[in-house]
């Protein structure tokens, strides 16, 4: 057992080293991916094509076809549009400004990767708010809000955050169940989070006269008065989202037309839709480091699978003496500690490799609740 708890401490260590050194984090999951894979071979543990094997090449693609599709999006200037749009809906009331913008960034992010949404939503908010004149508690109580809309967003939709792409693109959940499961909590915690809010009043000490709201929307439209919406990139964004939506959804797995592919020929759409930009975006615009990073996590956790402990950790579980739900319980908790600790990506990664391992007549289908079980872990890890 030395060289499997080994290996898993090595993935700890390079976890939390990155986190202490951001500015060489990806130097860091490589070293460590390489040292994984090293000391798995000189051990004789695995061979790395069992362990290149084990990599989901298909969630990559679709993190990269998705990344590209949302770069072609955002060129459209419909993001920094529409957030304008709810300022002007809300008046520049804070108040309805917060419930606007905490509901439109779970909306996108639902739709594009929620990291996008909040580089998105937030500069236009934050002009907002900067020229309100609004209070330091309110700032927190509004930043925090979209912080957990954004994670609620993501884990709404299979295409919304990584968890979700990485259970969409193993297959372990379709698109349509996914939607029927997990949307309807997610929207619910957003609706309740968004009351508790409320209810502790975070603009009472902001100044909201009429002459300070006319002033901050007469400013922002100034500061807009040149941006138009690209409504001939924006049709075949439109186009190939509906088609990518409707092909995760009805093809059916015999055609074998999986979601990676799905995606490639959304993403291709639209980068086809405009040739040359869609070749600078291709050179650009993906995020090779957010893939490096990914495929260094996804080496080291498919070691650590290889030694064999994910095996004895399930063991260790279903010899708890609690009911299925109750280990279910156990299982989220540990998935939102993990996260908390290290990041959604490398926890999910290692929590599903985990999940391989349990025998399928322990694997509860469906908590009391009707909420599908990977649906919560995903939320979990969100």
């Amino acid at each position: 057992m030395t060289a499997p708890f080994g290996f898993a401490l090595l993935l700890m260590a390079t976890l939390v080293a990155q986190a202490v050194l951001p500015l060489y984090r990806l130097m860091i999951v490589l070293a460590g991916a390489a040292l994984s894979c090293v000391g798995a071979a000189w051990l004789g543990v695995a061979s790395m094509e069992a362990v290149f094997a084990g990599v989901p090449w298909n969630v990559l693609l679709i993190l990269i076809a998705l990344g590209l599709f949302t770069h072609r999006v955002a060129d459209t200037q419909l993001f920094g549009l529409s957030s304008v749009a709810l300022v002007r809906l809300a008046g520049a009331r804070p108040t309805a400004l917060l419930v606007l913008s905490a509901l439109g960034t779970y909306a996108v992010s639902s739709v594009v990767n929620n990291l996008t949404a909040l580089l998105v939503i937030l500069p236009v908010l934050l002009t907002v708010f900067a020229l309100s004149g609004v209070s330091q508690r309110f700032m927190v109580w509004a930043l925090g809000l979209m912080l957990v809309a954004c994670n609620l967003g993501g884990a709404a939709t299979p295409i919304g955050d990584f968890p979700a792409v990485l259970l969409l693109g193993r297959g372990s959940m379709s698109f349509e169940r996914y939607l029927r499961d997990a949307m309807p909590p997610t929207l619910l915690a957003m609706l309740l989070m968004l009351v508790l809010t409320l209810l502790r009043r975070p603009a009472r000490d902001v100044p909201a006269t009429p002459l300070v709201r006319r002033l901050t929307l007469a400013t922002l439209a100034q500061l807009y008065r040149g941006v138009r919406l690209d409504w001939r990139l924006l049709a075949p964004c439109l186009l190939a989202l509906a088609g990518m939506i409707a092909g995760w959804l009805l093809l059916p797995p015999a055609w074998g037309i999986g979601p990676e592919l799905v995606a490639w020929l959304g993403a291709g759409l639209v980068l086809m839709a405009r040739p040359a930009q869609g070749e600078a975006a291709i050179k650009q615009a993906v995020d090779v480091e957010a893939v490096l990073f990914l495929l260094a996590l996804f080496l080291m956790v498919g070691v650590v699978r290889e030694t064999g402990l994910f095996g004895h950790l399930a063991v260790w579980l279903q010899a708890i003496p609690l009911p299925p739900e109750g280990q279910l319980v156990l299982f989220l908790v540990a998935a939102a500690l993990l996260t908390g600790l290290f990041s959604a990506g490398p926890s999910m990664a290692a929590l599903l490799g985990w999940l391989t391992y349990w025998p399928a007549s322990f694997r509860p289908k469906r908590s009391t609740s009707g909420w599908h079980w990977r649906s919560a872990q995903a939320a979990a890890c969100s």
